[in-house]
């Protein structure tokens, strides 16, 4: 490991990862699984989202599960067996592998079943113990970026703040910033009328959010956030790098495509 691995090794924080909701936008795939196994060039997007931070460095996560919980926590638990070569014993149950596989992932992965109808702060605020009092990092289960997290994480750090999201410039609009600089005064979510920066997610957080989230009926993008911009406690690092969410069965297909054809930004992380 070179110093600057070291570096990044050291600052490493949890991930957490919304990865419960019914996905029913995209309704094709997620009848037969959870919108986070949909699949990009094989692999699940939830895969791509987890390899992005393992590249800055940051390989423990916590993944918030709820509907179709258990297709999850079976691609994890023969995550090893399905990408290598071994031996089993079937008398004694013992694996023996016999050379590590290139898809090997040195990754830390609790998963964590929050409720199939729990809201997206309630998944947020039932981590609560398993975070602990450190800043984590937070994001959503369908979506990819080139956003540089450790670029994200100094932001968030410099600025003292209870929470920080990555404000970006789709083409559709998924909630509606107000910025005075970098500090948020207002945040709307969805709305389909208004210009400028929105909410793309990819979130530093402290503790103190917690404190923000009443229970699992709690919508995150909503009460929180809104209470957060009004207390001066929300900030936005600015991402004018790509960023692209998977929410139709379209953008899978774009997704796709980008990735047959070697332009996946999100695989190359910005330096």
């Amino acid at each position: 490991m070179n110093s600057h691995d070291s570096s990044r090794k050291s600052t490493q924080i949890t991930t957490v990862i919304l990865a419960g909701g019914l996905g029913t936008r995209l309704s094709e795939e997620t009848i037969t699984k959870p919108k986070p196994m949909v699949e990009i060039g094989g692999r699940p997007i939830l895969w791509h989202i987890m390899r992005h931070y393992a590249t800055y460095g940051h390989s423990r996560f916590l993944l918030a599960l709820g509907f179709k919980a258990e297709y999850i926590k079976a691609f994890f638990c023969s995550y090893k067996t399905a990408n290598a070569d071994f031996f089993v014993n079937l008398k004694s149950g013992e694996t023996r592998f016999l050379s590590a596989s290139a898809d090997d992932a040195d990754w830390d992965v609790g998963l964590i079943d929050t409720g199939a109808k729990t809201q997206t702060g309630g998944r947020v605020k039932r981590l609560q113990e398993l975070v602990g009092r450190d800043a984590f990092f937070m994001t959503y289960g369908d979506g990819v970026s080139n956003v540089d997290l450790n670029e994200l994480l100094s932001f968030h750090r410099a600025h003292g703040k209870l929470a920080t999201l990555t404000a970006v410039r789709p083409a559709a609009r998924f909630g509606d910033l107000t910025l005075a600089g970098n500090l948020v005064t207002s945040f709307r979510e969805k709305n389909q009328i208004s210009e400028g920066w929105v909410n793309g997610g990819f979130f530093v957080l402290e503790p103190g959010v917690f404190d923000y989230i009443a229970g699992d009926d709690t919508t995150f993008e909503r009460e929180p956030m809104e209470r957060l911009a009004a207390d001066g406690q929300l900030v936005a690092y600015k991402h004018d790098g790509f960023w692209q969410p998977m929410d139709t069965i379209r953008e899978v297909r774009l997704l796709n495509e980008m990735w047959e054809r070697g332009d996946a930004p999100w695989t190359m992380p910005k330096r």
